[in-house]
Formats: C-alpha cells, structure tokens, sequence
C-alpha cells in the first residue's frame, strides 16, 4: 500500500472513533474521565501557476492530531499525537515528522498539584513568560519539566515551573525556570468584601540559562565577534496589579528583562522593559476599554540563535483588534519585539428598542482604534563602528517614532425583523507593510478603506442564508479587492457555502472556494475545493507567512 493509501485509510479509521467520553469507577467509586479530541486536515493539492502554488512531491498532505486524557480525583494524565509526514502549506521544514510530542501526568492533593512532563502555562499578561499552542500558527512553545502549584494561605497562590521548551520535534539547548505568585488582597478585609472591592497583585521571576557556546554562534575563526561576553542567565520579572470595583476595571503591570544579546535584537547588550495600562467601564448596553503598551526590546526566547515564532518564552499581546472578515484580515499587525508603543481603545453600545436609533429590535454599534508606532531610537555603536556588542540605541520614554498600524472601524448590527439580522462595517487601515513583512509595494504605508455588508435571513427553522459582500480600495501594493460570499445553513447537519475573493488590476486572479460542512454531536466534516491566496496568518499579534495552495481540502474535528 503506498503512502497516498495509508494515509486516506488513517483517516477513515479516524472517522470511526468514539462520540462520548468513557466514565468508569474504581475501587472506592471516585471514578475517572476520559476524553480528548481528533482534528485531521487534509489537502489533495494542485499545482497552479496563476496564483504561484509550490511544486509538490507529495500528492496527499496532512497535519494530524489526537489529544487523549484521563482525569480523575487525584491523578490527570494526557498524551498528544501529532503526524505531519507530508505537512500542510507552511509547515515545511522543522514541522514535518510524526510522534508523540507531549505527555504529562498530574497529582493533585488537599490544593497542592505537582505536574510532571510537558505542560503550558502563563504569568500575568504574558510578558515574561507564556507559552501556548496556536496550531493554525504552527506554534507550540510548551515545557517539558515541573511545575508545582499550590496556596499556603488563604488568597496566596504559587506556581513554580522549570524545564525546556519544545523545538518542533527537539528540544531548545536552553532551560526555562520561574515562579509566580498571586495576592488576593480583597479575601484579607472584611470592609473590602462589603464594599465589593477586589484587588489583586502579582510578581513574576522567570529566568533562562543557555550556554555560552561562541563557536556555534560565531563559527568564523579570527571574527572580532568572537569577543562578545554572552551571558549564560537572563532574568526577567513582572509586577502587576488589577482592580475591580463595580463596573470598573484597571490593570497596571510593568516587566523589564536584563541584557540577552540574541539573533533577533543582532546581539546588542539592551536591557528589555515592557509597561501595559488598562481601564474599563462596562454595564448593560454599554461598554468602554482604553489600553496602552510600551515595549522596548522584550523579545525573550530559551535559544538565542533562533529568530521567527519559535522558543518564544514570553508574548506580547497586540493591541490591534483580530478581524474576521476576510478583507479586514487581509493585512493584519504582527507585533514589533523590538519595540513600540501602541493604543487601542473600544467603545460599544446598544440603543434600546423603541429608541429613534434603535427601532423595534435595538442597534449594537460598536467603535474600535488602534494605533501602533515604534518607539525613539538613538543609535549607539561600540569602539569598532558595530551595534554589535554594543548597548545597540538609546530611547526616550516618550518620545515615538514611525507608523507602524493603524486602524479606525465601526461597525453597527441590527435585526430588522424576525427573519433578517444586517450588520455593517468600515474601516480605515494604515499598515506598514515594509516593517510588518520585511518588503513594500507601491509604497511604505498601505493605505485602505474597506466596507462590509453582512446579512443573515431566516428562511424557516431550518433554513438560513447569510450573505457577504466586502471591498477594499487602496492605490498601495495589489490594489483594490473584492470578496462574495453565500452560505446556506440546513439544519441540523448541513452547511454549503461559496465564496471569491477578486484582485482588481494588479494579478485579476479569483480566489474562490465552495465547501460543504456537516455537523452530528461530537463531529465535524468539512470538504472543499478552491484557491487559497499566500499571505500572513496572525493571532494575538503573532504571525506566519502561509504560501498560496490550491485543491480539494478535507477538515474533521471530533470532541469526545
């Protein structure tokens, strides 16, 4: 049986697993769970010149995973398989293999919890440390070690955690070591409980130790690099506090990080610092957040040759809002570890129904901006005329230098009547394309208007259809943009939907799609066929180039 067979026969037998968890009993009739998940995707691709698709030596390719747990009273246990032998578009390279990448067991007893294997975790707001899985990313910067979790008193919970981090199907040369703890000062005062006050404060260590190793870095005999001190630790830690108060909310947290010379910062001797404010005001029918981040050279990974979205041990979140229309996302912000200073804020309504504005259903107009610059850099060069090896620039706290994004959209839902719901949005987008993906055409900045109209209606209980229709103007790189699409739900199982995304004058290519999805319980199953357009795909302010593909595509999701 060749490849192409054993894989189409893996994923039938997959379609074969079990819908529901398994609930057994032991001894004493404590009893334990166990569950997981299976997501397969699969691409019968094609080769296409029009739209610049790659030269495949494989005709069936596939990223695979089945993620099995136990979970009891005092034990969890997991397991993740993974089999990418021919990976899917973008994840060439390090990707490709197939295993069992990650295993854990946990005891738990009387709130202590010691977990052993690999494992995720998170510090705050993630500045120095977070790690995570983001498949649609390729990311997975999980730790392989300990971790310790438990609260000595009342309002005071600890986590310890050491280990090194996953490098596709490796392991970094570098360790990850830290500890974090929370104070729940509102469970310490009486007079705080009855006035409804809540405050907590955190504190963060996480450090790394790597190797000196100079002649893997630096392999040229006689370069006057070779003389860098690199530093085997690098400490970081993080302070925060968040305040709740009714319909109040503020986060204050501030991380700073000691030099880490690396690949990515072109090995300066530059201590990182990262300040993040947040503020907002909900109740019903309204809301309000204003955010505001300073990071200057915060990028923190456990191997410092390493550049991209691997090893990362720490995230800075992106204050750019995550768009899901198709031509909103089309040039979406990766977040600058060197350094930058960005805004958003958001504002959110609802005019109640029987209001001139809000008619018989009510209107939700909701108002975001965002706004990213790079912060004031001063260059500093060291006895020989280098950034490297020197403290690499200076910068003034205040002072900010270009545009990196910037984007102001508002977008208004309302239900017409009882079978049609519209909703509309504009948006005005700067983007800089030279910073954000490294080349520019036609221009730095990207200038666009995009508008988009959405419309769902009620056909009868089982029949929906929504419609889609977005464009994008703008004279800078490919130009303008259209997209269409229809989506016919039948329930309870059945989806169709088509879809074309149309480039005007630069390349007139269609990229269009038709696809069926079928839904029963626990399943998901969808087929398609169609033109998949390179580009980045972001999440979190994290993004990875993705090459343009084309073919029959096949995606299931079980959860039992």
């Amino acid at each position: 049986m060749n490849r192409f067979d054993y894989r189409v026969l893996g994923v039938s037998l997959m379609l074969l697993l079990p819908s529901a968890a398994i609930v057994a009993q032991d001894e004493e009739g404590k009893g334990f769970t166990f569950s997981g998940s299976l997501q397969t995707d699969v691409l019968f691709p094609e080769e296409d010149e029009a739209i610049g698709t790659g030269t495949y030596t494989d005709d069936c390719l596939s990223n695979t995973y089945l993620d099995l747990n136990l979970r009891s009273k005092y034990v969890d246990a997991g397991a993740r398989l993974e089999y990418m032998r021919a990976p899917m578009p973008g994840f060439e390279g390090g990707f490709k293999g197939q295993g069992l990448p990650h295993i854990y067991i946990t005891g738990k007893y009387k709130g202590v919890e010691l977990t052993a294997g690999d494992f995720y975790e998170q510090f705050g707001s993630g500045l120095v440390l977070r790690t995570y899985e983001e498949r649609s990313l390729g990311i997975d910067n999980s730790i392989r070690g300990g971790r310790l979790k438990f609260s000595p008193y009342k309002g005071i919970r600890v986590r310890m955690l050491g280990g090194n981090q996953r490098y596709y199907w490796e392991r970094s040369e570098g360790y990850v070591y830290g500890a974090d703890v929370e104070l729940s000062i509102d469970q310490w005062s009486k007079r705080m409980q009855d006035n409804l006050w809540f405050l907590t404060l955190g504190g963060s260590y996480v450090g790394k130790f790597e190797k000196a190793d100079h002649d893997k870095i630096f392999p040229e005999s006689g370069n006057l690099n070779r003389i860098l001190n690199l530093p085997e630790t690098v400490n970081s830690f993080d302070v925060r506090a968040n305040l709740q108060k009714g319909n109040y909310s503020f986060l204050a947290e501030y991380a700073m990080k000691s030099y880490d010379p690396s690949a990515e910062n072109g090995y300066i001797y530059k201590k990182g610092t990262a300040l993040l404010l947040s503020g907002s005001y909900s109740k019903r029918g309204m809301s309000l957040l204003l955010q505001a981040k300073r990071s200057d050279d915060m990028q923190y990974r456990s191997q410092r040759s390493v550049t991209g979205t691997a090893l990362s041990i720490n995230n800075l979140p992106a204050f750019a809002y995550q768009h899901t229309y198709a031509l909103a996302a089309l040039y979406p912000y990766a977040t600058q570890p060197d350094g930058e200073w960005a805004y958003q804020g958001e504002f959110r309504y609802n005019f109640k129904r029987g209001t001139a504005l809000g008619g018989k259903y009510g209107t939700d107009i909701r108002l975001n901006f965002s706004h990213v610059r790079s912060i004031d850099r001063e260059t500093k060069l060291n006895k020989w005329g280098q950034t490297m090896g020197s403290d690499g620039y200076s910068s003034k706290f205040f002072k900010q230098g270009e545009l990196y994004y910037q984007d102001l959209h508002i977008d208004i839902s309302k239900k017409f009547n009882r079978s049609f719901k519209g909703n509309l949005m504009y948006m005005w987008q700067k983007y800089n394309q030279e910073v954000v993906e490294g080349h520019a055409e036609n221009g730095k900045i990207v200038n666009s208007h995009i508008f988009v109209a959405d419309g769902k209606y009620t056909i009868n209980r089982r029949l929906t259809l929504r419609m889609e229709l977005q464009y994008l103007h703008t004279k800078q790189d490919e130009g303008d943009w259209g997209y269409a699409l229809a989506e016919l739900t039948v329930l309870p199982y059945l989806m169709f939907t088509v879809s074309d995304m149309y480039n005007f004058g630069a390349t007139n290519q269609h990229y269009y799609m038709g696809m069926v999805t079928f839904n029963h319980k626990a399943h998901r199953l969808a087929v398609s066929y169609g033109r998949t357009r390179a580009g980045y795909n972001c999440s979190g302010g994290v993004c990875r180039y993705v090459p343009a593909s084309k073919g029959f595509q096949i995606s299931y999701n079980l959860v039992f």
